[in-house]
């Protein structure tokens, strides 16, 4: 018996890396699996749809239940086909995983406004179309009387909840997913529907480009060292999240290696705060501030 018997599960960016290792894994343990992949580059560029049908292919291999989609789920119609490609094939959908990413980095200073574009684009829309859609789907289930027990499964990163240099468009992409995830929590629990997010740290062709760290996340020599740095370390967290063993609503968790640590959001200080019942000057303020 696994964790997802009977479910069906969709993953973005499956096609390579960690959506691949998601899928292979999630369908491991008894899911339908709809494997999304435009094939592209990691700068978002050309498409290569063999991608998603090569996974596909492992997991029907492995005794596995799976369908390939290559619709560009950052627009709209791209995500009800996702949708439709999981109802007709399966006949319900109960779990989501938004993977799907690009990089293009740059100091900001040299950052061009196409890079920008392209990377809030993908990663925003890339999460925003496909939860909008499958959202509407598990609300309107609900509202026909329907038992919903749905999960969505987002991916933020630690360049957006702690920052990382030659980011800037990344990092406010990845700062917004893990917004988006709380109040995804927040406004659907009511049909049966939870949402967190994990931030990965693994090696993927994002990571082995990613400033600072390409030295880091390279496989250990010995094939008998525990490899930290592998993406198949991260699924088995995703599998959880989108179990109804699973006990999270509207939160966040770092996955890498054998860790999983839940993040804490923005938080109001106690101490480090100035209160007064009237309006502050400026000079006040600094004042105040300098004695702090």
């Amino acid at each position: 018996m696994g964790l997802l018997d009977g479910k069906t599960v969709i993953i973005t960016g499956a096609g390579r890396g960690l959506g691949r290792e998601h899928a292979l894994l999630i369908a491991s343990e008894g899911a339908n699996v709809v494997v999304n992949d435009l094939g592209g580059s990691l700068d978002g560029e050309g498409e290569d749809k063999a991608a998603a049908q090569v996974v596909v292919e492992e997991i029907i291999a492995a005794g596995g239940q799976a369908v390939g989609n290559v619709d560009n789920i950052a627009t709209m119609e791209g995500a009800q086909v996702l949708l439709e490609t999981a109802t007709s094939t399966f006949g319900d959908v109960n779990g989501l995983v938004n993977n799907a990413g690009i990089l293009r980095d740059h100091m900001l200073v040299n950052m061009t406004e196409e890079e920008w574009d392209s990377v809030i684009n993908v990663h925003m829309r890339g999460h925003f179309c496909p939860t909008r859609v499958i959202s509407e789907y598990w609300r309107n289930q609900s509202k026909e009387g329907k038992e919903v027990k749905a999960a969505l499964v987002h991916t933020t990163s630690t360049s957006g909840l702690l920052g990382n240099v030659g980011q800037t468009n990344y990092g406010a992409a990845k700062a917004g997913i893990a917004a988006f995830s709380q109040i995804c929590a927040m406004e659907l629990n009511r049909y049966g529907v939870r949402s967190n997010a994990i931030a990965p740290a693994a090696r993927t062709r994002m990571t082995e480009h990613t400033p600072g760290f390409e030295d880091m996340v390279k496989k250990p020599e010995d094939e008998n060292e525990f490899d930290a740095w592998h993406p198949g370390n991260v699924s088995p967290m995703v599998a959880y999240l989108l179990s109804d063993r699973c006990t999270f609503n509207g939160q966040t968790f770092l996955v890498t290696g054998g860790l999983v640590q839940k993040f804490v959001p923005w938080s109001l200080s106690d101490t480090e705060k100035l209160e007064r019942e009237s309006r502050w000057t400026p000079d006040e303020l600094a004042t105040s501030f300098d004695s702090m």
